[in-house]
């Protein structure tokens, strides 16, 4: 596994050919990306880069929004402050936050715990993703009810709280400048985003890899990463601690209740676990290909600007895979 250099534009490339795979199909994958209003788009096979290409305008030091893609670097970031015994994903909320920090029944704000904001169990009413507390009522005890919801960001205020810093400041000398990432926090009254390059999004991708390792340093915990990676409840399968998760027997979509049979991206590896923010925003990691897969850009579908299970994940994975397969 190749890791490129911290603090130096170096990174380690391999051809296609050598891989084997079916060069004459990346023309109609690219122009496929091009059409779907991509901005950038990066394949990195066991850690070197296999295909990187910039649309639009985008160049290699361009940033870009995250989105909810954003939410998996604070899923990392709780698993560091657990490791340093600065949070515990078991404990209530309100250990760190104080009590009253929602506007539930204080017997019902106890059962919230970091792990119920991980998973997305965290019961309280998800009808707006302005997180201040009369919006933090209660709809459900914490764990018996999935729903995609802001009050994430509660988990930044947590670590803040645990460490004595701000979340910004904390991720950067914990996560970010630990595997060579460049970027910065976007906080709006309503959603704190990740803005990065795109490389700065694969190298996150090769962390997530590597089960939280970045050459010869665990930056994170190995069975949090993996925990992570796995489903967080029964509830809805295909969701880990912010991570979405392919091959499932069925899962949930953000702003519904449904229940969806089947996994999330049919034709996608079964292995593969995604990173997933609104405009289709992706990180795709696959073990079973030593792969991660980088997409920025605007909305593939501009009618369709949210989270995107709208046809773009299947019908992208039709033209990757008549490429490496």
């Amino acid at each position: 596994m190749y890791f490129p250099p911290v603090g130096s534009p170096t990174w380690e490339t391999s051809s296609s050919a050598e891989l084997g795979w079916n060069e004459s199909r990346l023309p109609d994958l690219l122009d496929f990306l091009k059409q779907k209003n991509s901005k950038s788009f990066l394949i990195l096979v066991k850690g070197k880069i296999v295909v990187e290409e910039y649309f639009d305008g985008h160049t290699p030091s361009t940033t870009w929004q995250w989105n909810s893609a954003g939410k998996t670097l604070v899923a990392a970031s709780v698993g560091i402050a657990q490791e340093e015994d600065l949070v515990d994903i078991n404990s209530p909320v309100s250990r760190y936050l104080g009590t009253g920090w929602t506007s539930a029944p204080s017997e019902k704000e106890n059962l919230i715990t970091i792990q119920s904001l991980l998973s997305m169990t965290s019961g309280l009413n998800d009808e707006s993703e302005l997180v201040i507390k009369p919006n933090l009522t209660y709809l459900a005890d914490a764990g018996t009810r999935w729903s995609y919801h802001n009050v994430f960001q509660k988990l930044m205020d947590a670590i803040a709280s645990a460490s004595g810093e701000s979340f910004d400041s904390y991720f950067d000398s914990n996560l970010e400048s630990k595997i060579g990432m460049e970027g910065f926090w976007n906080k709006g009254l309503v959603f704190s985003i990740f803005h990065s390059n795109t490389r700065s999004m694969g190298r996150f991708g090769l962390l997530a890899l590597n089960q939280g390792k970045w050459q010869d340093e665990q930056v994170v915990n190995e069975s949090f990463f993996k925990a992570s990676t796995t489903s967080s409840q029964s509830i809805n399968p295909s969701y880990g601690y912010f991570w979405w998760l392919n091959g499932k027997p069925k899962a949930m979509l953000p702003g519904s209740q449904t229940i969806f049979p089947g996994p999330l991206i049919p034709n996608a590896p079964a292995d593969m676990v995604a990173a997933m923010g609104a405009e289709d925003q992706r990180i795709y990691v696959i073990p079973s290909r030593s792969m991660v897969i980088v997409r920025m850009g605007r909305a593939s579908d501009p009618s369709k600007p949210s989270f995107a299970l709208s046809g773009f994940d299947q019908a992208l994975w039709e033209k990757i895979n008549a490429v490496i397969n």
